[in-house]
């Protein structure tokens, strides 16, 4: 198995090496093309900006009036993203991986995790203020998850530049409660081992933040969003947030994509009814009863089962007795706090919060710390 890895690995860096002499160096169409298209289309970009793989690279920092406006302005984004981020850094501390995150533009606005300052080429680029944009140093995770708006894999030799060939990432965008990209979320390592399946952790690390945005947002009610069957209360779920009249203040990808009117739209007075075939004001009712999940109609004909939660400030108008308010929690908390509430809702009956949730007994059971 080992030897089969190793030889996949080889074949791979020997192609992304003869794709890079004919379309780089000698001007040729790949007879192969790259496992990547995107690659293909960044490095033509590249070129046809009259850039040359073999230019060397400056990574310069913004001066200090322009980093201070970056920072000001990408506030909201770093504040939601430094919690997630610090977890990140601990999952990734034995990688030689470090995590960057940076605004839409691709410039530098926090850093994380095992960032070896002794070796040049990791302090260059994980610095405050670098602008690490396509245009600047040409084929990296950084500028194509931008560009692309999709998760990508990047390794060694597929950057643009021979400069960059030693690094290794992954990256993911950071879309806002509007649906509007606002940055990335990248990992990268310097001479390291190549592992794809960072693309898929980086992607899952988006999506905590796209929730924390959202959830930073001034609302009133959170709704939790998720198809009948499968379980409610996990980073899986969609998440929607409404003011007081109804109106939606912020949304994740995955609500986004169960409710397409949001995406043709953006949230642009996107009014809640517009999405669900129910009042508004049913979610708040049910929200302030603790009534639990509902079963809430589309007006595309399918359904969706949604758990109301009022904000933190909205609980506080509640009568005593109803319970701490989740949507003041991290995720990870949250999900306990839901399948807490889940059970109170059913009276202490385990199998019945259980089926409502859309999770086995043992699952509540060890999410709640209970022995059975």
């Amino acid at each position: 198995m080992l030897q089969t890895l190793i030889h996949t690995v080889e074949q791979r860096l020997l192609h992304i090496s003869a794709a890079r002499r004919a379309m780089l160096l000698e001007g040729e169409a790949l007879r192969v093309p790259l496992s990547a298209p995107w690659i293909e289309r960044s490095w033509q970009r590249c070129l046809d900006s009259g850039h040359s793989p073999r230019e060397r690279l400056a990574f310069d920092g913004l001066p200090p009036q322009a980093l201070q406006r970056v920072q000001e302005s990408n506030q909201s984004l770093v504040q939601a993203a430094r919690p997630v981020m610090e977890r990140l850094g601990q999952a990734i501390a034995d990688t030689r991986y470090f995590a960057i995150l940076t605004n839409a533009q691709g410039i530098v606005v926090d850093v994380n995790g095992p960032i070896d300052r002794s070796d040049r080429r990791a302090d260059v680029i994980a610095r405050i203020g670098v602008n690490l944009s396509e245009a600047h140093v040409g084929t990296t995770a950084i500028g194509a998850a931008l560009f692309e708006g999709q998760a990508v894999w990047l390794h060694r030799g597929e950057h643009f530049f021979e400069d960059n060939a030693a690094y290794s990432c992954a990256g993911a965008p950071l879309f806002g409660p509007d649906g509007h990209c606002v940055g990335m979320l990248d990992l990268t390592g310097v001479d390291v081992l190549e592992r794809p399946e960072l693309k898929h952790l980086v992607s899952q690390t988006a999506g905590k933040i796209e929730s924390a945005m959202v959830l930073a947002r001034p609302h009133h009610l959170q709704l939790r969003l998720n198809w009948p069957g499968y379980a409610l209360g996990g980073e899986g779920d969609g998440m929607l947030c409404l003011d007081s009249d109804g109106w939606i203040t912020g949304a994740n990808a995955t609500a986004r994509t169960m409710a397409p009117i949001l995406q043709n739209n953006g949230l642009a007075s996107v009014h809640a009814t517009e999405v669900f075939g129910i009042a508004h004001s049913s979610f708040f009712d049910s929200a302030n009863r603790e009534s639990g999940v509902l079963d809430v109609p589309l007006w595309n004909g399918l359904h969706l089962q949604v758990l109301p939660i009022l904000s933190a400030r909205e609980a506080l108008a509640v009568p005593a007795g109803r319970g701490a308010p989740a949507s003041s929690l991290p995720l990870k908390d949250m999900e306990t706090a839901l399948i807490r509430k889940a059970v109170e809702h059913a009276r202490g009956n385990v199998a019945a919060a259980a089926k409502a949730l859309g999770i086995s007994r043992a699952t509540v059971y060890r999410k709640l710390g209970h022995k059975h």
